[in-house]
């Protein structure tokens, strides 16, 4: 099956729920235990819902196909199933290789294990390969390479196969946190990546009213370990938004089209303002990856990023926007806006930022599937004097 196919049909086929149902849509299973005859035997392979929940199983399974891996697992949050492959993997003392431009809380997590239990955290500009090369051969006791690709909020794209093969010299797992690509438009595992991050919460849910994670792997292992932490911590996604997310996958295909799209042409016009220094898009021939990213990904994604010329007029245009809803996340079919310094990156220090680049008069856009003419316009009216 194709991408389409696989994101409204497996793990949905009628009758092979486990319970028999003959439902077109998995229906949300909201039992919290099963009851079985015998002591020894669990029918259809549930006994709690903390450990295994039918709906929960139908979307860690489509979850799996569509980024072409063996293993799904659903979490709580984007943020629980970062914290599981951490707990899974990293110990005192170990060190974890990671991109230097991440969502402020997974540095926010990591900088957390560093400090309570000894674990270094050697942020790099993954950019460039040897970078990554040589943090591998100045580490001793290397737990995780971590890389977003493209990063948030600078959109930094990484080379996934190159970064795999390093990876896999060196046996050294290989983590990559696809959120602002979803499986559309980037396939890490296909490139080697031993496992994949996603925020449902962001494009794969797509409809700003379900907050969840997962995680995708090939290796057995690896999802053995991470599938205790799981059950042990209590982190699986619960059945309502297991049922949200199906749904939302269903058109995951169609919504990535349309962001994309979107995202290009507010981009070129954003390019053109003055009162922009510079305009972080993959799309755009401007952008330092531009070819790389041509060559290399299935697509652009819906975020853009820009640099005003001063803070002020940061602020007082997120704040003058209307479409543009001025609120944290994004990849819901509406539009937000965020000023990062201020608000998805407040929590880690202003020497973090600076070094990464996250000034006041930076602005993240999530670009949502309204009509384009109606963004830009938006977009116009917030930037008059």
């Amino acid at each position: 099956m194709r991408f389409a196919t696989k994101s409204i049909h497996v793990g949905e086929i009628p009758g092979e729920d486990g319970h028999g149902s003959m439902d077109v849509v998995v229906p949300i299973h909201l039992a919290s235990t099963f009851a079985r005859n015998k002591i020894e035997e669990l029918p259809y392979g549930y006994e709690y819902s903390r450990t295994e929940n039918p709906t929960r199983r139908a979307l860690e399974a489509k979850l799996a196909a569509l980024e072409g891996g063996k293993y799904g697992l659903a979490f709580s949050s984007g943020m629980s199933s970062i914290s599981s492959v951490l707990m899974s993997f990293v110990k005192p003392g170990e060190t974890i290789i990671a991109f230097d431009d991440l969502y402020s809380g997974t540095k926010r997590i990591m900088n957390y294990f560093s400090n309570t239990y000894g674990i270094n955290i050697d942020y790099i500009d993954a950019r460039v390969t040897e970078n990554v090369l040589k943090a591998v051969k100045r580490n001793d006791r290397i737990s995780l390479i971590w890389m977003e690709t493209p990063t948030n909020p600078l959109l930094k794209i990484c080379d996934i196969k190159a970064i795999a093969e390093l990876s896999k010299s060196v046996s050294i797992p290989f983590v990559v946190d696809n959120t602002f690509l979803s499986p559309v438009f980037q396939n890490p595992l296909e490139k080697g990546a031993d496992i994949v991050v996603h925020s449902t919460t962001k494009y794969i849910n797509g409809h700003s009213d379900s907050v969840g994670g997962a995680l995708i792997t090939s290796n057995e292992e690896y999802y053995e370990k991470l599938k205790y932490i799981q059950n042990a911590a209590g982190t699986g996604l619960s059945p309502f938004d297991s049922y949200m997310v199906l749904r939302g996958i269903k058109t995951l295909h169609l919504r990535m089209q349309k962001h994309q799209e979107n995202a290009l042409a507010l981009s070129q016009y954003l390019a053109s303002r003055n009162e922009i220094r510079k305009v972080y898009y993959p799309g755009l021939p401007c952008h330092s990856q531009h070819t790389f990213a041509k060559e290399n990904m299935k697509g652009y994604g819906g975020i853009v990023t820009v640099d005003f010329t001063n803070s002020g007029t940061a602020r007082k245009f997120v704040e003058r926007l209307k479409l543009f809803h001025l609120a944290e996340s994004l990849g819901g079919v509406e539009s937000l806006v965020e000023i990062p310094s201020l608000m998805t990156h407040s929590s880690i220090s202003v020497k973090e930022r600076d070094l990464a680049g996250i000034r006041d008069s930076l602005v993240r856009l999530s670009v949502g599937i309204e009509d384009p003419i109606d963004l830009i316009a938006d977009v116009e009216q917030a930037l008059e004097e």
